[in-house]
């Protein structure tokens, strides 16, 4: 075992100290502090070209990832593995009057004492065994334990019969601009020094699965995650004649109660399966009040995968769509015979009927019925629309094809499907490769070798459960797959693009072991220091080591 912790967790302080909040100028800051730390190693003085911190690509900010490489001596080998992290943070505004201490662990941890806390959290802070504060285990704990290693190996390469490259990426709390653009750097290296990329260790957050769960997580491959979005057209009416027309958000509410915590639509593999899709939007698209019932409504769910690809997400709520519109035009006929019962008003028999298209079937159609009238026209309509910077991927997304409904010919209530924003891939290790075999083996024996010196239990998973960045070095996904997911999008390649065939030019097995913690993104991070400082880079260097041997 690596005597390791003082070191893990002196890096972590000196990477937390700087306030490196995604989208901020903290992110650069952070990544050129790093950049100077690394070329002042004497490894890094004798290879100054193996280390380099390169702007991403395609960004609306200036940020940077820092890349290093060390290569092995031991053994001329072009067997190599991948540390990555990401350095950037969410904000600390919810650290309300102690947010001039989120960056501060040794300050917080002084006035914490002072706070009134959870039972559990002030009988964690008094032991001295957890560290907190913004990032400390989001993930720089994590990026400082692959410091660490890196700088070991940078003084012991002839341990190496292999190379080891670090990633220290920006941007994974919001579009993953850095992994993305390091895509590129990685294929250079791969080409000037003939790498073979045999795995990728991502180092990011573990936490407790349920409460009172003892065990700490160490994971094979990632969670995918879409936001499958539904804009909703109705038929207006004036309230006061409110069953002459259809009221969209009366369709929206019906989806939404049919999408929201269904474990029908929890995907399984492997024994593990997703939390199922939850609503983050729900609105109508109304500009002001009037007393007309709203046009159209947009809805948009969280929506994780194991190993549903995004056209098979798209046929499943499909289905859900019709039998929510069905269930809808049910309810609004059996309120109308009520209510014509009641009044006395003649019965008129209901115009509509359960439509619904994807993106790219309505796409289809209004080629079919105008030809390239319409295809110019949407052309220059997301053109110029891309200009209003106030819109997010999802409303621009929402915008447009709100812009292709007005081309239908057929006005009658729909529901349209699309996507509106990054396709995060999931990423499953069949251990259908050697390589997959040997990272799979490598990280069974680690996890034994490291169990002993550990009193909590260390279980393998296979799908790390959170959004991250091991989504993009490599594809589980088929082309025609990936494919359905842009062609449904309308974001895709306006407000931002992915280079798939970077990703299958790299597509590295990948797993995470990362430190072990409570609260990521809220006022109480922290993380349970042996595990965090000590466990995972031993169980890191293990792996390392069975690799590159």
């Amino acid at each position: 075992m690596l005597s390791c912790y003082e070191d893990v967790l002196s890096l972590t302080k000196k990477l937390v100290h700087t306030e490196s909040i995604v989208n901020t100028e903290g992110e650069q800051l952070l990544a050129e502090q790093l950049y100077e730390m690394l070329k002042s190693w004497t490894y890094f003085n004798e290879h100054p070209e193996q280390v380099r911190c390169v702007q991403t690509v395609n960004d609306h900010i200036r940020r940077s990832n820092v890349l290093a490489c060390i290569r092995g001596t031991k053994a001329a080998s072009a067997r190599t593995v991948i540390l990555m992290g990401h350095i950037d943070t969410v904000g600390i505004d919810d650290f309300g009057h102690l947010k001039d201490k989120a960056c501060r662990p040794d300050e917080l941890k002084e006035a914490l004492a002072d706070e009134s806390l959870p039972s559990a959290i002030r009988q964690q802070l008094d032991s001295g065994e957890w560290m907190f504060g913004r990032g400390v285990l989001d993930m720089k704990s994590g990026v400082a334990s692959n410091l660490y290693l890196l700088r070991y190996y940078a003084e012991h390469p002839e341990e190496l019969a292999g190379n080891l490259v670090l990633i220290a990426e920006c941007d994974e709390e919001d579009s993953s601009h850095g992994i993305l653009s390091a895509l590129y750097p990685l294929q250079e290296w791969k080409q000037q020094y003939d790498f073979e990329y045999v795995a990728a260790i991502n180092s990011d957050l573990v936490s407790p699965r349920y409460e009172g769960d003892e065990n700490r997580y160490v994971y094979k491959g990632t969670v995918g995650k879409l936001l499958p979005s539904f804009f909703i057209t109705g038929a207006e009416t004036h309230v006061g004649a409110c069953f002459e027309g259809l009221d969209p958000n009366f369709i929206a509410s019906e989806l939404t109660r049919r999408i929201n915590y269904n474990p029908e639509l929890s995907d399984e593999a492997y024994g593990e399966s997703t939390a199922p899709p939850v609503s983050l939007k729900q609105m109508d698209l109304k500009p002001s009040y009037t007393v007309q019932t709203a046009l159209a409504a947009y809805v948009y769910y969280n929506f994780l995968v194991h190993s549903w690809s995004p056209k098979k997400v798209l046929e499943k709520l499909k289905e859900q769509a019709h039998l929510a519109f069905d269930s809808v035009l049910q309810l609004f006929e059996e309120r109308y015979c009520a209510y014509c019962a009641r009044s006395g008003e003649p019965y008129q028999e209901i115009p509509w009927t359960s439509r619904v298209y994807t993106y790219e079937e309505m796409n289809e159609l209004l080629t079919r019925d105008w030809g390239d009238a319409y295809t110019r026209h949407m052309e220059t309509y997301m053109r110029e629309l891309l200009a209003d910077t106030s819109l997010d991927s999802r409303m621009y997304a929402a915008r447009v094809v709100e812009e292709a409904w007005k081309w239908m010919k057929d006005k009658r209530p729909a529901i349209i499907i699309f996507y509106s924003s990054i396709y995060s891939p999931r990423v499953e290790l069949t251990d259908k490769t050697e390589n997959e075999r040997n990272l799979s083996l490598a990280l069974e024996q680690a996890v034994a070798y490291v169990q002993p010196h550990y009193e909590h239990p260390i279980q393998i998973r296979h799908f790390f459960p959170y959004i991250s960045d091991m989504s993009f070095v490599a594809l589980s996904d088929d082309e025609e797959s990936i494919r359905s997911e842009a062609d449904n999008n309308p974001a895709f390649g306006q407000k931002y693009s992915v280079d798939y065939e970077a990703i299958r030019n790299l597509n590295v097995p990948v797993i995470n072991v990362g430190p072990y913690g409570y609260d990521a993104h809220k006022k109480y991070e922290r993380i349970e220091m042996t595990f965090s400082l000590e466990i995972v880079p031993n169980i890191t260097n293990q792996i390392i080591r069975s690799l590159l041997a």
